[in-house]
């Protein structure tokens, strides 16, 4: 499916990031795959070397802007160019799910910035690098209703899912689509910022027509990838469910 595609995958740091499966999958599908991950970089490049192939790895703060200004030039020290990027980056400080009303701006501003600024972000750094059938695919959480304890990272998921079809309306005219993968919840490391996570897992496994398990996140790498690919040529500014149904059920 991927055969011959260039891809970036940010947001890598363990083997249970969606980054990780996305990026397995990836190779699994033919495509060529670097990574990008921060802070603990030592164990991203070990993580990195246990995908079916070895990816090189680039570090990337998406709030460091001179890391922003030579990604291009990194990425170009790997690959001639890019056919997709893969945005699985989101962060929020601990006060942004401890009480909406509460959580002082300097938090806000932060999670606004790492989940929803940096996909606009990241295509900038490399727009010059991508043609004509590249995608860019983001990982979102259903944004259209609130969730006990997800507070200010909903409104950052709605803010990105709301930046996504801007780009997508910018770079249409170039030929590349823009669309995210709304997963249901599953048990990375971010997880672990969301308080009570194992009651929403279990809550979600219920209500799924199709059932879901949170501690694999296969079907949802694997819709990223079909969004890579070339098969979904007029799809874009979408929002693409991969939560077992449950975007579907009522209450």
């Amino acid at each position: 499916m991927l055969t011959g595609k260039r891809l970036l995958v940010t947001g890598l740091l363990t083997e249970s990031s969606i980054g990780y499966a996305v990026a397995a999958a990836a190779q699994r599908a033919g495509a060529s795959v670097l990574v990008s991950g921060f802070g603990r970089m030592r164990l991203v490049e070990r993580v990195a070397a246990r995908l079916p192939y070895p990816a090189p790895v680039l570090e990337l703060d998406v709030t460091a802007q001179s890391q922003l200004d030579d990604l291009a030039e990194r990425v170009r020290a790997h690959v001639d160019g890019l056919d997709g990027v893969v945005h699985s980056v989101a962060y929020a400080p601990a006060a942004c799910f401890q009480g909406f009303q509460h959580a002082p701006w300097p938090d806000v501003a932060a999670a606004l910035q790492v989940s929803a600024y940096s996909l606009p972000a990241l295509v900038r750094s490399v727009r010059g690098l991508l043609g004509r059938g590249s995608s860019v695919v983001g990982l979102d959480f259903d944004a259209r209703v609130t969730w006990q304890h997800y507070d200010w990272m909903g409104v950052a998921k709605a803010a990105l899912e709301s930046a996504s079809r801007y780009l997508a309306r910018d770079l249409g005219p170039s030929g590349i689509r823009v669309n995210l993968v709304a997963s249901g919840p599953l048990r990375s490391l971010a997880a672990r910022s969301i308080p009570d996570f194992d009651s929403l897992g279990a809550a979600w496994d219920a209500r799924a027509p199709l059932g879901w398990d949170d501690n694999d996140p296969q079907a949802v790498a694997t819709t990223v990838c079909a969004l890579l690919s070339d098969w979904l040529p007029a799809t874009t500014g979408s929002v693409v469910w991969a939560d077992g149904g449950v975007h579907s059920t009522g209450q």
